[in-house]
């Protein structure tokens, strides 16, 4: 299963960033996924795969069937570093011409060219 999304169904952000790593786990569980790599700009997401201390109380019970779901997985997550994270990039600023949440099933046009820059290794450098 390969797929991208946007969407988010909490209003803080960090409860945001955990509903959106609870959502794309549970949906590639639905499609049949067996492997996942998760790669997060978020430390708070990567230190609440080993600490459940830091979830939202809201979010609680859905994270705790969330870590059950990667029980079933090939699943690894870690964390990536803002600047070589450039398609979560792309992918936020392209979310403001979308009103509700979205999946695309395979790679969108739009992250071809930094999405191959990333599998090929090359730097994202950045100047201002």
């Amino acid at each position: 299963v390969h797929g991208c999304m946007y969407g988010s169904t909490c209003e803080c952000r960090s409860g945001a960033v955990i509903s959106g790593a609870m959502l794309s786990n549970e949906i590639v569980h639905q499609k049949g996924g067996h492997n996942l790599w998760r790669e997060r700009d978020s430390s708070l997401v990567v230190q609440s795969f080993k600490n459940s201390d830091l979830v939202p109380w809201k979010l609680k019970n859905r994270w705790s069937n969330c870590i059950n779901l990667t029980k079933t997985m090939n699943f690894l997550v870690g964390h990536i570093f803002r600047e070589d994270n450039t398609c979560a990039d792309i992918l936020a600023n392209e979310a403001h011409s979308y009103n509700e949440f979205y999946w695309w099933n395979s790679l969108p046009q739009f992250l071809a060219v930094d999405f191959n820059r990333n599998r090929y290794g090359y730097t994202n450098d950045r100047f201002n």
